[in-house]
């Protein structure tokens, strides 16, 4: 068992993130457990990487004086699993907001889609979405989309060192993406779709692995707290 000194000298977490919960409710969370468990009234938490609410898999949590490595974990390639959607797009690239456009899909092949995957290897220039928490002006960018504001987003450069197909469902593309940080899986959804003359949204996203930490190794908020508590 762990004890408060082990917490305070720093441990690094592996959690497997629910479906809808922010990143940051699984860090105050998990905070607010190690503070009840040994009652204390401070210590340090944070995580290595946000992941969006309709995301699940994989957060490195750090505690104590591992806090100081966060920014490594934050630079360390990250692997995702998940699902797009052919033929429609949304406002925020995923499913946070509603359907706004169709387009046609009857001219895509499979052999299109997989070889499609070719042109985002290496490094590319993406445009985050609009619907983000990148700062521009002191705000946040989904605060001016909500508010339905034309704001300027900046491309910048991500690294795809693997972009793979794994199933053709219909309508749904099964997909595994190895990347650097910074990459947005909604904005490659988005521009996937384009580049097969059609549309793309993403509909379902699992971050996997964080550099060498793995999704497997990892609890869920719930079960960190029983063992906390045994």
């Amino acid at each position: 068992m762990k004890t408060e000194e082990d917490y305070k000298n720093g441990q690094v977490l592996l959690i497997d993130k629910p479906l809808n919960w922010t990143s940051f409710q699984a860090v105050n969370k998990l905070r607010w457990a190690i503070r009840q468990a040994f009652n204390i009234k401070k210590i340090k938490v944070g995580h290595a990487g946000t992941l969006d609410p309709l995301a699940t898999g994989l957060l490195v949590i750090c505690t104590g004086k591992m806090t100081k490595q966060i920014n490594t974990f934050q630079g360390q390639e990250k692997e995702y699993t998940g699902t797009f959607v052919l033929g429609s797009t949304t406002p925020s690239f995923d499913l946070e907001t509603e359907i706004n456009e169709t387009f046609p899909t009857g001219h895509i092949t499979e052999t299109q889609i997989h070889n499609t995957t070719k042109q985002f290897i290496g490094k590319i220039d993406q445009y985050p979405p609009v619907f983000s928490a990148i700062k521009k002006d002191g705000k946040r960018l989904y605060e001016f989309a909500r508010a339905g504001e034309d704001v300027e987003v900046k491309s910048r450069q991500v690294e795809i060192s693997e972009f793979e197909i794994t199933k053709i469902d219909g309508f749904q593309l099964h997909f595994k993406v190895v990347c650097s940080k910074g990459t947005y899986i909604r904005s490659l959804a988005h521009d996937f779709g384009k580049a097969l003359n059609s549309g793309a949204h993403l509909s379902e996203l699992r971050r996997t692995r964080i550099g060498e930490f793995k999704v497997e190794n990892a609890l869920t908020p719930e079960k960190f707290i029983e063992n906390l508590n045994l």
